[in-house]
């Protein structure tokens, strides 16, 4: 999605798991803001695909839109599905695995 896609969403109602499809054996991600503030970005997980453990310099929000994942966050495990946030703070170690096709949402404040 170009920055044209983004302008043109503004101000539209919109089902954000409709926004980001799902696609076989992949991740598959759209963003939707980005800013000097921060960004949210839509991403689609196949059964079984994930992200490696990883820091970040910023906290995030992963709001689970679709199915279930595993998040795995300084070590301790959380399994959260549709409706479920975890809020991911700046610098600790993370990672997460789809434990069926999942769609979230990560909202990244920068500020």
């Amino acid at each position: 999605m170009g920055r044209e896609d983004r302008e043109e969403i503004k101000g539209t109602v919109l089902r954000l798991k409709e926004l980001v499809a799902y696609q076989d054996g992949s991740i598959a991600s759209r963003m939707i803001i980005n800013s000097k503030a921060g960004s949210i970005t839509l991403f689609s997980f196949d059964r079984e695909e994930g992200i490696s453990e990883h820091t970040a310099p910023f906290d995030a929000v992963a709001t689970i839109l679709d199915g279930e994942c595993e998040i795995r966050l300084s070590g301790v495990v959380h399994l959260l599905k549709e409706g479920e946030t975890i809020i991911m703070p700046a610098h600790a170690p993370h990672a997460l695995t789809a434990i069926t096709p999942f769609k979230m949402m990560l909202v990244m404040i920068r500020e």
